[in-house]
């Protein structure tokens, strides 16, 4: 399983609104259950916050790998959203995040949980996928960055 094959395009998001870590978390929550039909936002909700409660997924750079497990979650699911702003996530280096990075597995799904949630940070670790990230200006030139960026990770 690859994170292309997780992130469809519609998942891809540009300019959303931020304001702060749990706003983010809602949004996100809200997006992923009105297009996953088993997925309950409330639901989703209180796990990704019950995760982040062990500790903040803020990995630092700007970037934060918000990520949970979910019973009624089939197969890993993923979105990726470029802050509007910056959000104070209580990370690792106390920089604000604008890149958010978010994977939901299925309770069971270890090594694949562990496996995606490698190809992220090794993703989003780098200085210069960061950068042209930040810099792209519409949703369809972030979209074609984060996928030639995972096609390159994954070859």
């Amino acid at each position: 399983m690859t994170l292309e094959t997780i992130l469809p395009p519609e998942r891809v998001l540009y300019d959303v609104p931020g304001g702060s870590k749990k706003r983010v978390l809602e949004f996100f929550s809200t997006f992923i259950a009105q297009n996953t039909p088993s997925l309950d936002s409330q639901e989703v909700f209180s796990r990704l916050i019950g995760r982040e409660r062990l500790g903040s997924t803020g990995i630092g750079n700007g970037v934060a790998i918000p990520h949970a497990r979910s019973p009624h979650c089939s197969a890993p699911i993923a979105g990726f959203l470029k802050l509007a702003e910056p959000v104070d996530f209580d990370a690792i280096d106390g920089d604000p995040v604008d890149l958010v990075f978010v994977l939901l597995v299925p309770e069971e799904a270890d090594d694949t949980h562990l496996a995606l949630l490698g190809q992220v940070a090794t993703i989003m670790n780098d200085a210069h996928t960061r950068q042209q990230l930040r810099k792209a200006d519409s949703q369809r030139e972030l979209l074609a960055l984060i996928t030639a960026k995972i096609r390159e990770q994954a070859a």
